[in-house]
């Protein structure tokens, strides 16, 4: 028994080297060129194929991507001075209308490149595309910069939109897509903690700012215009209200704070509408601060001036924060289930204002309804007298 388990294992390690290699060394091109080294890369269903020229300081390489359909773009990279998207001098293959490939160069200055033809800051002699059998493949020669080998790398898969590029997606993957090779010496080494640490770094923004402006501002709100019906609960209900308020504002502006340094990251032309509501948010927001230090007394002529501005800049604050959750959970892309859970948030506070809101009318009606019969008593009495 165990001999047949070690003859399974055997030939089980057999067909999966046998399967990595034919998805690497061992693939034949359709323009029958051999490759000498080539490397899969760890994610994106990505490899890349190369001969290194160390006379002339030129690689004849092949990226290849497997599965894409005609409805995407393909694109690899060598990051000469940095790492990661922005710097990065790209090769990109682009479907035509009849379902070939065509490529080109582009330099990606900024993380909301126009990706239009451009030159390299080094040589590429010779480029061009294909797809075959579902693989597409950038054929490319390099004049290595400085007479180097090394260097970081880039590859990126995206969807089209009209014959336009479309931006690639924000999951792990993609974000991920970065490593170093040497094409001397043929090692590449992981280097995808660049993608991810800008990933976790979104992932703390947005948790932050759907607590503070998505969550907690509205409770705070329900807090003080629902509570303060109850004469047991004051003045209980305003130091609820301003604490829930004060701590939203705290998290709030740790949020907005990663929010600046994720824009600073981005050349700050990234993502105008939610960078631009999030300004916004975080100077009405000041404002209704520096409004709690300025609050007249309640018989003060100025009281009733002071509740419209509060009021009308609060509700303004709970609008604008609920579409900039959901504008931030866009340019996240999370799974599906986080943009339910927030809306379950949502309609369960909205169910819980219904409720409060007839509550609410229901004991002031009745309270004006007992504070008349009971002056239509005084009035009656005194009048007998």
């Amino acid at each position: 028994m165990g001999k047949i388990l070690l003859i399974l294992f055997c030939i089980l390690i057999s067909n999966l080297s046998l399967s990595s290699a034919q998805s690497c060394e061992s693939y034949a091109f359709s323009r029958n060129t051999n490759y000498a080294t080539c490397a899969s890369l760890p994610v994106l269903n990505s490899h890349l194929h190369w001969n290194y020229n160390p006379t002339n300081s030129t690689v004849d390489l092949a990226f290849r991507h497997t599965g894409t359909g005609t409805s995407q773009w393909v694109a690899w990279a060598l990051n000469v001075d940095g790492r990661g998207m922005r710097g990065a001098q790209t090769l990109v293959a682009v479907p035509n209308p009849n379902g070939t490939f065509r490529a080109y160069t582009t330099s990606i200055t900024s993380y909301q490149p126009d990706m239009q033809p451009s030159r390299l800051s080094f040589e590429v002699p010779t480029i061009m595309a294909e797809i075959v059998n579902g693989d597409v493949v950038i054929y490319a020669t390099l004049v290595l910069p400085s007479g180097r080998t090394s260097f970081n790398q880039v590859w990126q898969v995206g969807s089209m939109n009209n014959g336009a590029l479309a931006a690639h997606a924000f999951v792990a993957d993609n974000l991920n897509s970065v490593n170093t090779v040497d094409f001397s010496n043929g090692v590449t080494t992981a280097g995808g903690s660049v993608g991810g640490s800008r990933q976790r770094r979104r992932n703390t923004h947005g948790v932050l700012n759907a607590v503070s402006w998505g969550v907690l501002m509205p409770m705070g709100a329900m807090a003080a215009r629902y509570l303060k019906v109850f004469k047991a609960a004051n003045p209980a209900w305003f130091y609820i209200h301003v604490a829930t308020q004060t701590s939203a504002y705290g998290v709030g502006v740790a949020g907005w704070a990663t929010g600046i340094k994720l824009g600073s990251d981005s050349s700050g032309i990234q993502y105008d509408t939610h960078r631009n509501i999030g300004i916004i948010l975080f100077a009405f927001a000041t404002l209704q601060v520096f409004a709690l230090l300025l609050r007249p007394k309640p018989d003060n002529k100025y009281r009733f001036y002071w509740n419209i501005y509060h009021h009308s800049l609060g509700y303004s604050i709970i609008i604008l924060s609920i579409i900039n959750v959901y504008e931030g959970l866009d340019i996240l892309d999370p799974e599906k289930k986080w943009k339910n859970a927030y809306t379950g948030i949502l309609i369960s506070l909205g169910v819980i204002t219904v409720i409060a809101e007839a509550l609410t009318w229901f004991i002031v009606l009745k309270r004006k309804k007992e504070d008349k019969r009971t002056h239509a008593g005084t009035n009656g009495t005194n009048g007998h007298a």
